[in-house]
């Protein structure tokens, strides 16, 4: 794939104090090398004639780090499940945007994992390993102001001739500015970044920026999705995502990560009542009795909670009437099956 030169990162402490002040100001510019790129347009009606641009750009970065967050903001949907327990997200999951003659085609990998290695996280370390060698640019994400073992180890992976931004995210939990223009200068110097987005993911301004700055490093080429689609991931697929998403978010630390979602059945069917009508059955998957009480809570309440708020949430996601069933099953030691990690979906 051929690639512009990359922009010169900021080499000045003055420069890293013009990049924070235009991002704190969220006036949706970004400074590289002392200059200020403008605004990119929003969404236009229609896809222009002319050339187009197409590339995949892989999100990459330590568990926790706000990358699903950021995901769903650049396609300005829902598709990857977010929570605060680390390794939510365990597949490579494909978000589509399509802005005028630009699609951007943004991958969402598992946070590189180093504390255990089980089977799960293998197969994990593998889909990000495999998402960043073959994109277009990389989104390098890492909480603005530190820089850990863990994301020294994940920035170790890149391959060189891939551009990679550095996504200093959560940039509206740094108190001063002050405070981060030293970290920058530092990061600078741990990696030849093509440029620095100091940036919240939650900020909409921060966002618009980015896909100003993502664009110019695509290369001209026919898009690979249609102009409406969001996720190449299947129905099924994001059935399964949000009812583990509801799994963590109502057990909170208390549950291993390790637990998982299966769908036994995902069936639509001809309703009179509904222009669409789905039939879906569900089955977490958790390793020990006591988690699996865990799951159902008193009088079963949990699950149910569990249940109503998955049922909702893809109602709203596939536009349909759902049913939706779940049951909680003990399955001990899946993690560290290989067999049966990847009967569960995972690669």
């Amino acid at each position: 794939m051929n690639h512009e030169k990359p922009p010169t990162p900021a080499q000045t402490a003055a420069d890293l104090d013009a990049m924070l002040a235009a991002a704190k100001a969220g006036s949706g510019s970004t400074v590289r090398a002392g200059q200020a790129d403008a605004q990119a347009p929003a969404d236009a009606p229609a896809v222009p004639e002319g050339p187009r641009r197409c590339g995949l750009i892989a999100i990459v970065g330590k568990p926790n780090v706000g990358k699903s967050t950021l995901m769903n903001a650049l396609v300005g949907q829902k598709i990857s499940i977010t929570s605060r327990k680390a390794q939510t997200t365990r597949h490579r999951i494909t978000g589509i945007r399509s802005r005028e003659a630009t699609q951007f085609v943004f991958v969402d990998t598992p946070g590189f994992q180093t504390k255990h290695s089980t089977a799960l996280n293998k197969s994990l370390n593998k889909t990000v390993m495999g998402a960043i060698g073959d994109v277009d640019l990389i989104l390098f994400v890492v909480e603005a102001g530190q820089f850990t073992l863990a994301d020294a180890k994940v920035l170790s992976l890149f391959k060189p001739g891939i551009p990679t931004l550095l996504i200093a995210n959560k940039l509206d939990t740094v108190g001063r500015r002050a405070e981060i223009a030293p970290w920058l200068k530092g990061m600078q110097e741990r990696h030849p970044f093509a440029e620095f987005v100091p940036m919240s993911a939650k900020n909409k301004g921060d966002i618009e920026r980015l896909f100003g700055i993502c664009e110019k490093y695509l290369p001209e080429q026919p898009w690979m999705y249609g102009e409406d689609e969001l996720t190449d991931r299947s129905e099924r697929f994001l059935a399964s995502e949000t009812v583990r998403e509801k799994l963590f978010r109502f057990t909170g630390d208390e549950l291993p990560y390790t637990s998982t979602v299966v769908i036994d059945k995902f069936e639509e069917e001809a309703s009179k009542q509904h222009k669409r009508f789905l039939r879906v059955a569900a089955t977490i998957v958790v390793e020990r009795d006591g988690h699996k009480a865990m799951v159902i809570g008193e009088k079963g309440e949990r699950l149910k909670r569990i249940s109503t708020e998955a049922r909702q949430e893809l109602e709203k996601l596939m536009d349909a009437k759902v049913f939706l069933e779940v049951w909680v099953k003990v399955r001990s030691g899946w993690a560290d099956d290989e067999a049966r990690v990847r009967s569960f979906g995972y690669e």
